[in-house]
């Protein structure tokens, strides 16, 4: 396994594994490299944080039982605090809509539950790269109040500064650009998630994580959800509604 730090070319993409299991993550590392990625290990999560904070990664795979601190303290403390935006792939053994959750308003992107097969985890991570590595043309969004800069990736609204996470952004850019327009679940995963389509209660877990930021603290929603047919933002007071009704929640 490569040392943190070193020289080297990029191929498919550089990882860091997070893992205390010696077994897991030299089973791990041993896969993704003979499939053409560069892996850094750490076995703790203090030292998982200090290389993530550190180097510049495509993809940190971060177990959420960790000695020291644990694999949300880290991935809050990647975000809040050193306000890096790396994608993160959360190990769990914790299959449960409420675990998942917590992982993703930690700030994670994507979760795998253990067990897992390796080829799933390097799909799930080769998605997370290409949808990282996908030129975003830099425009202002602006629905109602709500105002998102994809250069700068700063989200207001009526001017008070909003933290979302990295996913939440892809949404918001989605959906914003479309915007009155409907967007089907089916487009919002394959944009953000491409070939590897995640289980369904991840997009709505971050829908929620979103809403919660976005809508909850103001008086009128702007993210709504259209039964049957997909999620829209809109202003709806300063529209003339049509067709169908949606609703909030």
């Amino acid at each position: 396994m490569n040392m943190a730090g070193s020289e080297r070319e990029k191929n498919t993409g550089l990882v860091l594994l997070v893992e205390d299991n010696s077994g897991i993550a030299e089973m791990v590392g041993e896969f993704l490299e003979r499939r053409g990625y560069s892996v850094d290990f750490a076995g703790d999560g203090v030292s998982g944080l200090h290389l993530a904070v550190t180097n510049s990664y495509d993809v940190v795979v971060l177990d959420l039982m960790l000695p020291g601190m644990d694999g949300l303290d880290v991935c809050r403390k990647l975000r809040s605090d050193a306000k890096k935006s790396t994608p993160v792939l959360m190990l769990t053994a914790r299959d449960t809509l409420e675990d998942k959750l917590v992982g993703l308003d930690a700030g994670a992107d994507d979760y795998l539950v253990k067990p897992f097969e390796p080829r799933e985890l390097e799909a799930r991570i080769r998605a997370l790269i290409r949808r990282e590595r996908r030129q975003v043309s830099t425009e202002v969004y602006q629905v109602g109040g709500l105002v998102l800069d994809t250069a700068t990736l700063r989200l207001t609204r009526d001017g008070e500064e909003l933290q979302v996470s990295p996913i939440g952004l892809k949404l918001l850019v989605i959906l914003m650009r479309e915007s009155p327009r409907v967007v089907s679940r089916h487009d919002i995963e394959r944009e953000i998630w491409g070939d590897t389509l995640p289980d369904s209660d991840t997009l709505r877990s971050h829908l929620y994580n979103l809403r919660r930021v976005v809508d909850k603290p103001y008086a009128r929603p702007l993210v709504h959800t259209i039964h049957s047919a997909g999620y829209r933002i809109a202003d709806l007071d300063a529209e003339s509604a049509a067709g169908p009704v949606a609703s909030h929640g």
